[in-house]
């Protein structure tokens, strides 16, 4: 029987499990969306159980009687998210609450307001923003009845989803997360690599409620057996976007890729010493193998493939994703729209959580075809401000940018985001990098794949896409996109 690699991939709007062979090649696949919960403006919320039913259903599809024949698992999800959840019960205590979710907003801006700001950009590399999970698992421990004392008891735990995960797959017996989910909450410092006790006072959380943290790249246990019928090695971890940075095989200091999901993650390599951004873009852990860590520079841009969705779902002018690429492509340009999709603020370089999405330039000519178009534009239009800004930090220019995601199948947007970079853009065969970065570093782990450069000679470019030499309509579009986003910033404050 084949050996095979199970990852997973637990997302913003669905679960994922695919299986891997020594090839990198997808042996099986199921996925399924679960419920988006909007109670309030600004909030946005998962229901925890469900994503774990769903997460297992998936997993279980594709596994089937063959449990016997995986050799690991590796986690790969969407990191900000956070879960509180009783220990004995194992019932959450509160939704998740969702990376987009900005009822902290109001939090971090007097955090701000009392010049905390460079302080915690020191010990954790981001910005205070509602975005990161620890002022959420504050919120939790402050607005749910009884949270906080059964925290101060130690009855409950918290934690990111792969931490979630991990503890319902060993049926409690673990509590982990990784350095690349860690460095994500506000609560860790990426210098010390563990967890900050000025942080978690200022905020106010008990560490024990937290998980322990493990290298991104090692065998951490074994699922329970009744789950999947045998036990099965949980051996790899990783945040979305650093899963997909490995997964793009963007292991040497200076090279670049770019996720296009639902928001856009960019984030470079920057080596062994983690480098404080002077442009507003983060600084993180990439992943941790045995006693090595990779750091990264990352720009998070909130709104990508999501504004597509809001044509579908929202303008109802397209019935699926899919259909965007025809419509835009049947005018040569926006006719002077241009569209800012701020619909979860502004991420880097700017962090104005508190900006909305703005179309600019309509007239009586406009149709949906230019506000289609203007949409794509957006997305590439994001990019290149968070290129600029990685750009600066690095002190040298990027030449090639690896892409991977949902939207990188529009060739339209590919040759624009090419065009707007004045850089190549580089696609490979297999785009499922996020998933794939998780297997890697399970099987890494297992042996499965016995060092990074075996796994390199997996990775294979599809096309790569080349700047236009004719920069003077692409540069008027970039002057444009820069003057619409100074007027939503105006107008929001």
């Amino acid at each position: 029987m084949q050996e095979l690699i199970l990852a997973l991939d637990q997302g913003t709007t669905s679960c994922r499990a695919l299986l891997f062979n020594k090839q990198g090649e997808i042996q099986a696949t199921a996925q399924k969306e679960f419920t988006q919960h909007f109670p309030k403006p600004g909030w946005v919320e998962h229901d925890a159980l469900e994503i774990w039913e769903t997460q297992l259903g998936v997993t279980r599809e594709i596994v089937g009687d063959n449990s016997a024949a995986i050799k690991a698992i590796g986690i790969t999800n969407q990191r900000e998210t956070v879960v509180v959840w009783n220990k004995h019960s194992g019932e959450p205590v509160y939704h998740a609450l969702v990376w987009q979710d900005k009822r902290t907003a109001d939090f971090c801006d007097a955090l701000n307001a009392q010049g905390k700001a460079q302080w915690v950009r020191e010990k954790t590399g981001l910005v205070i923003d509602a975005y990161f999970s620890g002022t959420k698992i504050k919120w939790i421990l402050d607005n749910v009845e009884g949270a906080r004392a059964a925290a101060e008891a130690g009855d409950l735990l918290a934690g990111t989803i792969d931490s979630w995960l991990i503890w319902k797959l060993t049926n409690g017996k673990l509590h982990i997360t990784d350095p690349s989910n860690a460095c994500r909450t506000l609560l860790y410092n990426i210098n010390t690599l563990d967890w900050d006790e000025e942080l978690l006072s200022l905020l106010d959380i008990p560490r024990a409620i937290l998980p322990e943290v493990k290298a991104s790249s090692e065998h951490y246990g074994n699922t329970d057996a009744a789950i999947f019928g045998a036990e099965i090695p949980i051996a790899g971890i990783a945040g979305d976007q650093q899963a997909a940075l490995f997964g793009q095989m963007c292991t040497e200091k200076g090279m670049v890729k770019n996720t296009y999901g639902t928001g856009c993650f960019m984030l470079m390599n920057i080596g062994s010493t983690p480098l404080v951004s002077k442009n507003n873009l983060l600084t993180s852990v990439g992943w941790t193998i045995g006693n090595e860590v990779t750091y990264i520079l990352e720009g998070s841009i909130f709104i990508a493939g999501a504004v597509v969705q809001w044509l579908r779902d929202g303008l109802k002018i397209i019935s699926s994703s899919s259909e965007v690429e025809a419509l835009a492509a049947t005018v040569d340009d926006t006719g002077g729209v241009v569209f800012v999709p701020a619909f979860a603020g502004l991420g880097a370089p700017y962090w104005n959580q508190h900006a909305k999405g703005t179309l600019f330039g309509l007239t009586r000519g406009s149709t949906d075809a230019h506000v289609a178009r203007a949409a794509l534009e957006s997305i590439a239009y994001q990019t290149r401000d968070v290129v600029k800004a990685m750009e600066a930090d690095a002190g040298f220019p990027i030449r090639e940018l690896r892409v991977d995601g949902g939207a990188t199948v529009n060739d339209l947007l590919m040759q624009f985001q090419a065009d707007v970079l004045q850089a190549e853009t580089v696609r490979p065969r297999i785009v499922e990098t996020t998933v794939m970065g998780a297997a890697f570093l399970a099987g890494l782990a297992v042996g499965y794949w016995n060092s990074l450069q075996e796994i390199r000679e997996i990775w294979q470019e599809d096309k790569r896409f080349k700047p236009s030499a004719n920069t003077e309509k692409i540069d008027s579009g970039i002057a444009q996109w820069q003057k619409a986003v100074a007027a939503l910033e105006y107008w929001t404050n």
